[in-house]
């Protein structure tokens, strides 16, 4: 009896577990393939949990708004001829018409038919739109999926020198397969406009170099690794989208 009623009276009490502080530093590698020294990354950048319907709200929001209609049909208004009564009204037997391009009529209009004239925009929060390239970015670093490289600069456009970096940065572990994967394979940002860097990958259908602060979750999505040049001059550029529109909420 004092057994059981000492079970009955213990309290079970619950202690919160300590949350482990997550390294948030990354190796920056050099063109040839070598590390060259470590970053911190910002971990209101790299360090978010994922959210699906976030990313999927804000995604298909961006690809409708970036749709541009094509398919056109005409009404019964817009389609020429027709202005004449087929038959009179009665006395023949057959059924009234009115015009011969009624949409029950061979050549005549469409009933709700696609329009090229329909808007297909949906729009995004600046906020919603920055936090889920952050929630992208954040599933990418975990997977493995970001390389930091110090510099990439070319004298002028080279395809072979293009080449020859990106040999040199498959050799990493977990980037292999950046060379030899047939679709969508990185995504290389740089911190400023540079022709000579764009016009050496431009030959390379499976990469796509843009500035920084042009990146957005479509592309990230798109493909699978992301290159990130000059990662000191880059950075501040991503974490400030989301101050930016903390800023202007204020305002």
């Amino acid at each position: 009896m004092e057994a059981t009623e000492t079970k009955k009276n213990t309290k079970v009490v619950k202690t919160a577990k300590a949350k482990v502080p997550v390294s948030m530093e990354a190796v920056v590698y050099s063109h040839t393939g070598k590390e060259s020294k470590k970053i911190t990354l910002p971990e209101n950048v790299f360090g978010l949990p994922w959210n699906a319907d976030l990313v999927h709200q804000v995604a298909t929001s961006l690809m409708s708004s970036q749709r541009t209609p094509v398919a056109h049909t005409k009404n019964r208004g817009e389609v020429s001829g027709g202005g004449k009564k087929p038959w009179r009204q009665k006395g023949t037997g057959r059924a009234r018409h009115g015009s011969t391009r009624s949409p029950i009529w061979v050549g005549g209009g469409v009933t709700h038919g696609p329009r090229n004239d329909k808007d297909y925009t949906r729009k995004v929060n600046k906020k919603m739109k920055a936090k889920a390239l952050y929630m992208i970015l954040s599933a990418k670093y975990k997977k493995g999926q970001i390389m930091f490289v110090d510099k990439l600069s070319f004298t002028e456009p080279k395809t072979k020198e293009a080449k020859n970096v990106l040999v040199s940065l498959s050799k990493i572990d977990g980037f292999n397969d950046l060379v030899s994967k047939k679709k969508n394979s990185a995504y290389i940002t740089i911190p400023a406009k540079d022709m000579a860097v764009e016009r050496s990958f431009s030959n390379f259908n499976t990469m796509f170099v843009d500035e920084i602060r042009n990146m957005n979750p479509l592309d990230l999505l798109q493909y699978k690794y992301l290159i990130v040049a000059n990662p000191e001059t880059g950075l501040p550029q991503i974490a400030g989208k989301l101050e930016t529109t903390k800023k202007t909420a204020t305002k």
